[in-house]
């Protein structure tokens, strides 16, 4: 299976590109992620040696109160403008004349944007279970339209809970495929968490939880995390990880059901090949004498 960049590679090719430039050029790109984030490139008021990054997330809200602008100052320091750019949730601004030596450091770094964003209930809720606390409250924060994820920490584990909507019938089917993958590994890789996933019904450690969503087509997959999962040394790659499960999920089912499709265009223009060599030789006539044809 293929594993997604964590990073926006639009960002980051753009950034890198104008922030090595010989000398300063004019940007104005617009660029999409996964979950519907928006992400504007731009030069404020027309000045060529200052470039913004601003970016409009849906689960933005929802991270402040678990310390994403504490995160995003840790990470992007002075670069972290106090009050972003209309329309934006956060916007990032780069001075070419006082940047780092590293310049492709700077590129990746902002193309992690949303990733560190995400990071904050994340890192939030890890160091809860390295402390031995247990929350008192489940975080929900509303990544993607009309689905999201629940993260509770135990003295012992942090559990994480995705729920996932499936618009297509086939979707479902291919989904519990690899849903059945994941749960399986756990018997090759004794490191690897614990993965749970019900249909139609939530699970009981959502009871009492508002919006949930109910449905054959509706899905809850469960990540128990345990200490070697998120103490400091695995803790980012785990970030990494799991921050992009829906997308990661629903990006392979697409690919299995384009890899089935050729295969059936393939099969059917190998049946036509069969039918067409079974078709019959044209009657001809064959003569026998005179006046005699059969």
């Amino acid at each position: 299976m293929i594993l997604l960049e964590e990073q926006n590679r639009v960002v980051y090719e753009t950034l890198k590109a104008k922030l090595s430039a010989s000398k300063p050029e004019s940007v104005n790109i617009a660029a999409v992620d996964f979950d519907g984030v928006q992400y504007q490139i731009s030069n404020p008021d027309g000045d060529k040696g200052v470039i913004h990054l601003s970016a409009k997330m849906r689960m933005y809200e929802d991270l402040v109160a678990h310390g994403v602008q504490d995160l995003l100052k840790r990470e992007y320091g002075d670069c972290l403008l106090s009050t972003p750019e209309e329309g934006y949730d956060v916007t990032l601004k780069y001075e070419l004349a006082s940047l780092p030596a590293d310049k492709e450091e700077v590129a990746r770094k902002a193309s992690l944007l949303k990733r560190n964003c995400f990071a904050s209930v994340f890192e939030k809720y890890f160091k809860m279970q390295e402390a031995e606390t247990a929350s008192d409250k489940t975080a929900i924060v509303h990544y993607h339209e009309e689905e999201a994820v629940y993260i509770t920490a135990q003295t012992d584990r942090v559990t994480v809970i995705f729920s996932t909507l499936f618009k297509d019938p086939d979707d479902i089917v291919i989904g519990k495929v690899f849903l059945q993958e994941f749960k399986d590994a756990r018997k090759a890789h004794q490191q690897a968490p614990q993965v749970l996933f019900s249909y139609g019904e939530p699970p009981s450690e959502l009871n009492g939880q508002p919006g949930l969503l109910r449905g054959d087509n509706i899905g809850y997959v469960t990540f128990v995390l345990f200490p070697r999962h998120t103490n400091p040394t695995n803790r980012d790659n785990t970030i990494n990880l799991i921050h992009q499960f829906r997308t990661y999920l629903h990006y392979h089912i697409k690919c299995s059901k384009a890899y089935l499709h050729s295969r059936m265009r393939s099969k059917t223009s190998e049946f036509l090949k069969v039918l067409n060599r079974a078709k019959p030789e044209a009657m001809t006539e064959k003569k026998f004498g005179v006046g005699k044809r059969v």
